[in-house]
């Protein structure tokens, strides 16, 4: 019998280490995925959002430069590296020409320059023309309706968005810088407040007429006596570096009208090491949350198995059958053997009284050494303590010191 409940307990530890063991191997595993998971997410979005930079933030544009126009570009140093302009017209005449400076350049330059056009306007239809003006400028726009019958719109519009609300609904009058429904002949004066593409436009919802426009224009220009670069666009680009990390400011000034295309070139460094610098900042942060958190989970799976398997049976717990319910004595004669290890045990069935002292200590309780064993346990049978001890047993674990089964009751033997 020994030997037999040996053997059927190293099975259960072995059992229990193996599922120890898959326990934590599935969380490693667990976490290896999330991990792999996060890094990927985390390296999609920032090159996601490094590719929005290069391509939509820093994209190359397409730029009409109308007569005197000056403007600046001064991007990010930490993610541009060098501006790219080049010329898309092949025309006689000076051309663009790209400045460089360290800082923003001041608007103290003036310059007034106009022109007259004469347009023949179809009933439905709108004429309109495209400036580059900065902040301080004045333009003075002279009209003279051919017809005084008819009645034709002149607007002034910011951008592209106020000229497409306009063209949706031409009565409505709060789409525009300005609006005015002229006939005849007049003027209208408009000062700009900030540095824009300016469209001025005709419309006429009447019949024919025949519209003459003459633009006076007050434009303020940049300084660019400091530039530290110049390049004219005649017939070839030009490409400025900016600096890092001071920056600086990119001037492009034409006196005539042109179409040209501006780019930029990326800071390569800042977006490798941005990419995976945060990557791997996040990355990390992932890992080491994911690490305490399957710590806490293993030191609560390290609680709870290390106090159960030491109330486990060695058997298994059919004690509810009632075949099992056998007699306590002949449990007793059966189990002799397995009382040895205990200090005490029963001795040919016989028990000593109250009064008697041996030194034969194995009829004694083997938990106070002091009082006769005079109860067993149901039931097992075990007979090994005193019916006080045993109460105790029975109201503390529950299980039998000898076998480890559930206690039902606690029997108190009577010597006759």
């Amino acid at each position: 019998m020994p030997e037999h409940r040996s053997t059927a307990a190293a099975p259960s530890a072995a059992a229990d280490g193996g599922a120890t063991w898959n326990l934590r191997h599935g969380s490693a595993a667990a976490v290896r995925d999330d991990t792999c998971s996060c890094f990927a997410v985390v390296f999609s979005f920032w090159l996601f959002v490094s590719m929005t930079m290069m391509l939509g933030v820093y994209g190359s544009m397409t730029i009409v430069l109308g007569p005197k126009s000056s403007i600046v570009y001064q991007p990010n140093p930490f993610f541009v590296q060098s501006v790219k302009v080049e010329n898309l017209e092949e025309k006689p005449g000076p051309g663009p020409i790209l400045y460089g400076t360290y800082k923003y350049p001041p608007l103290d330059v003036v310059s007034t320059w106009g022109e007259t056009n004469n347009v023949s306007l179809p009933s439905g239809s709108h004429k309109e023309w495209k400036y580059y003006l900065n902040k301080g400028s004045a333009i003075n726009i002279s009209y003279h309706v051919s017809s005084r019958s008819s009645s034709v719109f002149v607007i002034i519009a910011q951008g592209t968005d106020s000229l497409t609300r306009w063209l949706e609904d031409p009565t409505e009058p709060n789409t525009t810088l300005s609006w005015n429904v002229v006939h005849g002949t007049g003027m209208i004066t408009q000062e700009i407040s900030w540095s824009s593409s300016y469209y001025v436009a005709l419309g006429n919802l009447d019949e024919d007429v025949e519209v003459a426009l003459n633009l006076s224009v007050r434009a303020l220009m940049h300084n660019t006596t400091n530039a530290y670069y110049k390049c004219a666009l005649t017939n070839n680009q030009c490409s400025l570096n900016i600096f890092f990390p001071e920056g600086s400011a990119a001037v492009l000034n034409a006196s005539n009208e042109w179409h040209v295309k501006l780019s930029y070139g990326p800071r390569w460094v800042t977006y490798v090491f941005g990419i995976g610098g945060l990557t791997l900042l996040v990355f990390w942060a992932f890992n080491i949350l994911n690490k305490l958190q399957c710590a806490h989970e293993g030191r609560e799976g390290f609680r709870s198995e290390g106090t159960e398997p030491q109330r486990a049976p060695l058997l298994s717990q059919k004690d509810d059958d009632l075949s099992s319910w056998g007699s306590s004595y002949d449990s007793l004669s059966q189990d002799e053997e397995d009382l040895d290890f205990l200090p005490g045990g029963p001795i040919d069935g016989k028990f000593l009284g109250d009064g008697e002292t041996s030194n034969n200590t194995k009829r004694l309780c083997a938990i106070c050494f002091d009082a006769p064993r005079d109860c067993f346990f149901l039931p097992c049978g075990h007979c090994v303590a005193c019916f006080a001890c045993g109460s105790r047993i029975a109201e503390a674990a529950g299980t039998c010191p000898v076998c480890r089964r559930n206690m039902k009751k606690v029997r108190k033997i009577f010597t006759v």
